[in-house]
């Protein structure tokens, strides 16, 4: 192999000013302007290492699967980095025809409330240290990893689903229909 195909297989995500990366083990350690929090690549195949604000990421393969990996563990450096300085926003709607819902955050859990005139709410869970605020008809998500206010999201619209009815005439749930970088208030 070449040492040009060979170099292909390695990256290197420069860290930007405010953050500071630290590597012990297989966790990377991220803190910034916005907080702090860590990353688990226990399970992902590739070798990093720290070194005058760069993070080198190399690949243990040199197939094509191995090359989307590496390519992965870049994208989730950068977005963790880019969301401790700027962080990310989320805007959802309630939407409802008849009953309506209300959206209450309980500790790490947000109650979906009179969901079709049901008598218990639906819980969600949210993951990591997204801030869920209930405003009126939009449910705003705010938080510095990308990953984790997603799957909240995903969390909250998954468990509004309308199940054994037709999906296009019983349209009550709550759906995201913004997604933006920077934290809104």
């Amino acid at each position: 192999m070449s040492t040009e195909q060979i170099e292909k297989f390695q990256e290197v995500v420069e860290i930007p000013k405010g953050v500071t990366v630290t590597l012990k083990k297989h966790m990377l350690h991220f803190q910034g302007p916005l907080g702090k929090t860590h990353k688990n690549f226990r399970n992902i195949p590739v070798n990093i290492e720290v070194k005058d604000g760069k993070v080198i990421l190399k690949s243990q393969g040199y197939r094509k699967r191995d090359y989307s990996i590496l390519h992965t563990a870049r994208s989730i450096i950068r977005n963790i980095c880019e969301g401790l300085i700027t962080g990310y926003t989320i805007k959802m709607k309630i939407v409802f025809a008849h009953f309506p819902i209300t959206v209450k955050v309980q500790d790490k859990t947000v109650l979906i409330e009179n969901f079709q005139g049901e008598r218990s709410a639906r819980v969600s869970r949210i993951i990591g240290n997204t801030k869920v605020v209930p405003k009126g008809e939009d449910v705003i998500l705010t938080g510095e990893v990308w990953n984790d206010i997603t799957q909240t999201a995903a969390n909250i619209e998954l468990r509004s689903k309308v199940k054994d009815k037709d999906h296009r005439v019983f349209l009550d749930g709550v759906y995201s229909y913004e997604k933006k970088k920077g934290i809104e208030k």
